[in-house]
């Protein structure tokens, strides 16, 4: 079977997206589909799979498939490519776009010059601060701030929260010495997240800056997460290293987003959103 697909990439963090305007693919195949297209070696290379397709109550809607097969509820980045391809690609025309997600529908706002998307603005909404929100195990109705999390290897303090996915932030001295390799994939598969989580090692630079890199669920490490940028920020706000309603600029391995905290508690992120290539994938079942 041919597949029609477009690579695209938001700060480095790549999904290979399928437009489900223009083709008609059964959803059975998505899952291997996702894991077969993301392979470097033998595959096309990517983060994981996102699909565009219509919906009854947004502009468009938008799946993702993690590189190991596993569906996602959210992607920020993913989200900002989204709002450029159905804007670029003419599905619609309006620079306000609402697209439908497993979480919940996402408004974006696209800024064009020249007919091309420079730049994208996206609603996040509020993050879920409530441990059966997140969700992780331990009294309900508890906030995980500054919490000790015990591991064999050594304990962490961290801060949890739900924001389009589960998200896990750990504050480190220096961003170069986080453990994300050795630790990420520990934190994001531990059975106190039944639904696994993004994990977020972040370095606060300053009161308006922080450095991230992160281990997505799913992925393993990426070169940039938009709802961990965005968990980074909550965090550090809850922690009192930032403050509320300032734009912040996390810095990630592909590239700067800048994130706000806004005082209706709606997190307002905007980066950037680029194509790399379009192409035909041959997939054998």
């Amino acid at each position: 079977m041919q597949i029609a697909f477009t690579k695209m990439h938001g700060i480095g963090n790549s999904y290979i997206y399928l437009d489900l305007f223009q083709h008609d693919y059964k959803e059975d195949i998505f899952c291997v589909l996702a894991q077969k297209m993301a392979n470097v070696h033998t595959g096309i290379g990517s983060d994981g799979l996102i699909i565009i397709q219509p919906s009854k109550i947004a502009d468009c809607g938008m799946r993702v498939f993690n590189k190991d097969g596993s569906e996602g509820t959210n992607c920020g980045n993913g989200l900002r490519c989204v709002a450029k391809y159905i804007f670029e690609r003419h599905i619609v025309r309006q620079e306000l776009i609402t697209i439908e997600t497993k979480s919940r529908i996402m408004l974006a706002q696209v800024v064009v010059q020249d007919n091309r998307v420079i730049e994208v603005i996206v609603d996040m909404g509020k993050p879920l601060l409530l441990r059966k929100d997140i969700p992780m195990l331990g009294n309900p109705n508890e906030l995980v701030i500054n919490e000790i999390f015990p591991l064999p290897q050594q304990s962490l303090m961290v801060t949890a929260l739900f924001l389009g996915n589960p998200n896990t932030v750990v504050f480190v001295n220096a961003i170069e010495q986080a453990p994300l390799r050795t630790l990420g994939g520990i934190i994001a598969n531990d059975m106190r997240f039944p639904y696994r989580c993004n994990v977020e090692f972040v370095e606060v630079v300053h009161e308006k800056a922080l450095k991230c890199c992160v281990w997505e669920r799913g992925s393993g490490i990426t070169e940039a997460c938009g709802t961990g940028a965005c968990a980074a920020v909550v965090a550090a706000i809850l922690n009192g290293f930032c403050q509320k309603g300032e734009e912040i600029v996390v810095q990630l391995s592909g590239g700067d987003l800048v994130i706000r905290w806004a005082d209706n508690d709606h997190i307002w992120m905007r980066g950037p959103a680029e194509f790399i290539a379009d192409g035909i994938y041959e997939f054998l079942s």
